[in-house]
């Protein structure tokens, strides 16, 4: 097996892969069986970690692995910068920049696609000009109809794309890691491999698109412009997001802008659900402030039952990730849990009122809806599944 792969290692020390996701589809595992079926069956020095801040459905998740030949030891433990493999879990991740850095045409893509959001027009303007074969999957679709996890799914495309990885081997390396802890979901995760290696697809790329992309890129300069014309009647200074690293970070590596997604647009993370404001109900107590991670509900001064006080005007669904908690919190029902494909005119949708600076996109995401399909109920029923 190692005489077939060297080919693959005639120029480069390592072959490395990166990861692009969020917390609850299962990148991190994908990334330890990915590390372990090298070591195991393809007689390979594997290395891989994951990056991640807090475990929340929806946080951005990024999995770094490396696979070099027997002889050679792997010395490097920093992320990949410049992936030969990157592998998008989620679509709505594609309108983030820090997910295509350091690709090029040396890179191929992996796209995990949203069931009801393949439209191929604008997946190709989402792509960097430079940029090797692109590959996509309808994942979701897949998982659902398996009853199985996004990250077994796209297991089985990764082996497929890698080309050196057999189907079998990523199904012995499913068995070993989640055959004997959740045995009842075996059958369906060694089917999601095999529909994830068997429909992986190429996507048709450049020559075709590429008017089109310039085209593209000509409204979003002029909504830009539009947006900094707008901003300077309102006395908004527009502020470059710095780039931050080993020169250019703060003393010690702190952030000071604490609680910084406010810049970030989270619609993504929600994977069904929105509270519901019905604002009749609120006694305006702030409980649901206190307990949001994000931010979300923008108070202000005002009036309530003739009292001068902070008064609930709105929620930003932009930083809201669906989390529900404000939902257990409130004690009057003044927030309420509501599925979001009914809700596509959201009711007291208020901006935060405090940005200093608008993020470039605020692009409305629909729901992915994975949360209410069977194959979830079934993890459910299961207590949990794998992660």
């Amino acid at each position: 097996m190692v005489e077939q792969i060297r080919p693959v290692f005639d120029k480069k020390d390592y072959y490395e892969i990166r990861l692009e996701s969020i917390g609850g589809l299962g990148a991190n595992l994908c990334g330890k069986m990915l590390g372990e079926l090298a070591v195991k069956y393809l007689n390979l020095n594997s290395a891989g970690f994951s990056s991640y801040g807090s475990e929340k459905t929806g946080t951005p998740v990024k999995g770094y692995i490396r696979y070099c030949l027997p002889e050679k030891e792997i010395r490097v433990h920093a992320p990949v910068v410049k992936p030969d493999l990157l592998v998008i879990f989620h679509q709505a991740l594609m309108r983030d920049k820090g997910v295509w850095k350091g690709c090029g045409v040396q890179t191929r893509v992996i796209i995990a696609l949203d069931e009801g959001q393949a439209d191929w027009n604008e997946l190709k303007r989402s792509l960097p000009d430079e940029l090797g074969d692109c590959y996509v999957v309808n994942a979701q679709k897949i998982a659902m109809e398996t009853k199985s996890r996004i990250n077994v799914v796209m297991l089985g495309a990764i082996a497929r794309i890698l080309g050196f990885v057999r189907k079998e081997d990523a199904c012995r390396i499913c068995e070993d890691t989640l055959g004997r802890k959740y045995p009842a979901a075996l059958e369906g995760n060694l089917k999601g491999i095999e529909q994830g290696y068997e429909q992986v697809q190429q996507l048709a790329l450049k020559e075709n698109c590429k008017g089109m992309k310039q085209g593209y890129e000509q409204v979003q300069q002029l909504n830009q412009e539009q947006k900094l014309e707008i901003n300077g009647r309102k006395g908004i200074k527009k502020q470059e997001e710095p780039e931050w690293g080993y020169q250019t970070a703060p003393i010690g590596g702190v952030n000071p802008r604490y609680g910084s997604t406010v810049v970030a647009d989270l619609s993504p993370s929600r994977q069904g659900y929105i509270p519901i404001f019905i604002k009749e109900r609120c006694i305006n107590c702030g409980l649901c402030d206190s307990t949001c991670p994000d931010m979300v509900f923008q108070f202000a001064k005002g009036e309530y039952k003739g009292r001068e006080m902070m008064v609930n005007r709105g929620l930003d669904y932009y930083h809201c990730k669906g989390c529900m908690r404000c939902v257990d919190v409130c004690p009057v029902n003044a927030l309420v849990q509501g599925l979001e494909a009914e809700y596509p005119n959201k009711q007291y949708f208020l901006p935060n009122q405090d940005l200093i600076r608008m993020p470039d996109y605020y692009v409305e995401a629909g729901a992915d809806g994975y949360i209410t399909s069977e194959s979830y109920l079934t993890e459910k029923r299961m207590e949990g599944g794998e992660v």
